[in-house]
């Protein structure tokens, strides 16, 4: 009987922590996320090292823009998943987004391992696109002496182009408007919404036709074809 006993009661309580588990995954996708870290808390207790539930908290802290805790809690899935080019890249970017908050000695400092984070999540994973974005923007916005450079991020908007259009002449627009080459970067970004004619690809454009080009004429008449489709 007690054997039962025990048996029974070990099920019971697995049953209930993996019924609080699905809860929380069903908040977080309701974007509850307070009410889904209360329950992804409490399971982490009982299952410290569960991968998913770390990646969570991770993605919640992150959108709570508490990168100290985004950090702790993507390291620990990607020192247990080192070829896993996702987590690596998420690491790297919250390492990335602390150390834009943080003071220019301390950030300097952070450099090598966000970008070895990034370089890593591209080369486990060739179709990884966000760690290939990660590198266009990382490069573009470091200092030539600490290793930014446009020739770099040009060469993972050439990856970005053979991996998705719309992503490549996003890219290359992206960066044609970092340097202010706003006609260049209004051919690209045009060539990425006669594409993906998304949200995404719409503001890109309207952005630089009424902020970067001071062309509020096109703007509109851009903003009324995309409302009317």
């Amino acid at each position: 009987m007690n054997i039962i006993f025990i048996l029974y009661s070990f099920i019971s309580v697995f049953l209930i922590e993996h019924n609080d588990f699905e809860k929380a995954e069903q908040l977080f996708q309701k974007e509850k996320f307070l009410e889904a870290k209360v329950l992804f808390e409490n399971y982490l207790k009982s299952n410290p090292n569960h991968t998913k539930t770390l990646e969570y908290l991770g993605d919640i802290a992150g959108k709570e823009k508490n990168w100290d805790d985004a950090i702790l809690y993507y390291k620990k899935i990607k020192i247990q998943f080192p070829k896993n080019a996702n987590y690596l890249y998420k690491y790297g970017g919250a390492l990335g987004m602390k150390a834009k908050e943080s003071n220019k000695f301390k950030a300097l400092g952070m450099i090598d391992e966000i970008e070895q984070s990034f370089l890593t999540a591209a080369k486990l994973d060739e179709k990884h696109i966000d760690s290939r974005w990660a590198l266009v923007m990382l490069y573009i916005e470091l200092p030539g002496i600490v290793g930014g450079s446009e020739t770099k991020a040009q060469k993972y908007a050439d990856e970005l182009m053979n991996l998705s259009k719309v992503d490549g002449f996003l890219a290359k627009g992206h960066i044609d408007e970092y340097f202010k080459r706003y006609t260049k970067a209004e051919v690209n970004f045009k060539k990425a919404h006669e594409i993906g004619n998304s949200k995404t690809t719409f503001q890109r454009l309207f952005n630089l036709y009424k902020n970067k080009m001071k062309q509020p004429q096109k703007a509109e008449e851009l903003r009324k074809k995309f409302e009317s489709k």
